[in-house]
């Protein structure tokens, strides 16, 4: 997967472009702002996009058993305010997370 962004994360970080929730209702009801920022923040879930070469290296091989360590394209799981907000150079909204604040890989 290519980084658009044009982050680089550093240290044991992640960077993370959160899913965006729906702005209309199946029905065709737009939803107002107030539900939608709601609704993005209980949501929790991303594109794994870059992450640094420290990142997920607290453990040993043996500690993953046969899970394999998120790699950018995974969709993950990330905690409720983890991290930082930040705009990338394409103009999209990502997240700079510990690599810690992933608590799954979606499969």
């Amino acid at each position: 997967m290519t980084n658009p962004s044009g982050i680089s994360p550093t240290e044991y970080k992640a960077l993370v472009k959160p899913i965006k929730v729906d702005e209309k209702t199946k029905g065709g009801i737009i939803l107002p702002d107030e539900t939608k920022e709601r609704d993005q923040f209980a949501q929790m879930q991303g594109m794994l996009v870059a992450v640094s070469p420290l990142a997920f290296t607290y453990a040993d091989k043996a500690d993953w058993g046969e899970a394999e360590k998120p790699k950018p394209g995974d969709k993950v799981m990330f905690a409720r305010y983890a991290g930082a907000a930040v705009k990338g150079k394409d103009g999209e909204d990502y997240r700079i997370i510990n690599d810690k604040d992933i608590s799954a890989v979606l499969l």
